[in-house]
C-alpha cells in the first residue's frame, strides 16, 4: 500500500482560506473539543466535494450529524463540534461559508414602506467580524437570587430544535379542527408541551442559582424551580436568557430599499440545518 504522506500532489490540496477567532475566546474548551494554535486563530478550509454532497443530505442536516462532519472537515482544530457553544456556532458557520470563496449571501426581504421585494447581498467577512459573545459573566439578580447563565452547546441546541419540530408536526392540523371544544383542548395541550420543552431548555442554560445560603447547580433542581416559581419570575429569567442569546447572534441587517431608498433593519438568523443547503 502506498504512503499517502509522500503524495507529490499534496502541495495542491486545499489550504486555509480564513482564520477564525472564536467570539468567546475559547477559554472554556478543553483540548478534546478545540485544539488551538498559539495565536488562537483557527484555520478554516474550503469544503471538499464530499462535504458539498453532505450539504445536500436533508436527514443528516436535520439531525445535525452532517453539520458536525462538515465542521470537522473544514476546521480540523475543532475535534468535537457537538460541544461548541451557541455563541461560537454562528461564527463557525459563516467562516466555513466564507472559506469556500463566497464573499456574500443573498437575503430576500420586503421593504416595510413600499412593500417591494428585493434581494440584498450581505458581506460574510463583515458579518463575521461583527459577531461578539454575550455577557454571560453578569448574573441576573431577582430579589436575593443570583442567576448565572451559560450558553447551550450545539448538541443541546440541536436536541431542542428536534423537540420543537416534533411538537409542530404533532399539532400541525390544529386550525383545521372544526369542533371548537376539541380544538381548544388540543391547543391547550400543545401550549403546555411547548412550555415544558422551553423550561427544559432554559434549565440547561442556567449554570447556577445562588441563594443567601447555598449555590444550586444541579439541572434537575433548577428545572423544578422553573416549573414551580411564580410567572413573573419565570418570565424575567426567560427574557434575560433571550437577551443574552440575542447579544451573541448576528445583529439585524441595515438595508436600503432598491425601489424607494427607505432604510430599515431586517432581523437575520442562521439555521445550522439549512445554511449550506
Amino acid at each position: 500500500m502506498s504512503n499517502l504522506d509522500n503524495n507529490p500532489l499534496r502541495q495542491y490540496f486545499r489550504r486555509p482560506a480564513v482564520f477564525l477567532s472564536l467570539p468567546t475566546g475559547g477559554e472554556s474548551y478543553s483540548s478534546d473539543v478545540v485544539e488551538f494554535p498559539d495565536n488562537k486563530e483557527l484555520p478554516v478550509y474550503p469544503m471538499t466535494a464530499i462535504d458539498e454532497i453532505t450539504t445536500k443530505t436533508p436527514d443528516a442536516l436535520f439531525n445535525g450529524s452532517a453539520m458536525v462532519e462538515i465542521i470537522k472537515s473544514c476546521i480540523p482544530a475543532i475535534k468535537d463540534p457537538w460541544q461548541l457553544l451557541s455563541n461560537d456556532l454562528d461564527a463557525v458557520l459563516v467562516a466555513v461559508k466564507a472559506a469556500g470563496g463566497q464573499d456574500s449571501i443573498d437575503v430576500e426581504t420586503e421593504c416595510p414602506k413600499c412593500k417591494a421585494l428585493g434581494t440584498y447581498g450581505i458581506d460574510l467577512l463583515s458579518m463575521l467580524s461583527s459577531l461578539k459573545a454575550g455577557d454571560y459573566e453578569t448574573p441576573l439578580q431577582i430579589s436575593d437570587l443570583s442567576i448565572k447563565f451559560s450558553p447551550l452547546t450545539y448538541k443541546e441546541m440541536n436536541k431542542a430544535a428536534l423537540g420543537q419540530f416534533d411538537i409542530q408536526v404533532k399539532y400541525k392540523g390544529l386550525a383545521d379542527i372544526e369542533d371548537d371544544e376539541d380544538r381548544n383542548i388540543k391547543t391547550s395541550t400543545a401550549l403546555k408541551e411547548i412550555t415544558v420543552l422551553t423550561q427544559n431548555i432554559l434549565s440547561k442554560a442556567i449554570e447556577s442559582i445562588t441563594t443567601p445560603t447555598s449555590k444550586v447547580d444541579e439541572t434537575n433542581y433548577i428545572l423544578d424551580f422553573l416549573m414551580q416559581c411564580d410567572g413573573k419570575t419565570y418570565e424575567a429569567i426567560r427574557d434575560y436568557n433571550t437577551k443574552l442569546k440575542s447579544d451573541s447572534t448576528i445583529k439585524p441587517l441595515h438595508i436600503q430599499c432598491q425601489e424607494c431608498e427607505h432604510k430599515f433593519s431586517q432581523p437575520f438568523s442562521l439555521n445550522a440545518s439549512d445554511f449550506f443547503a
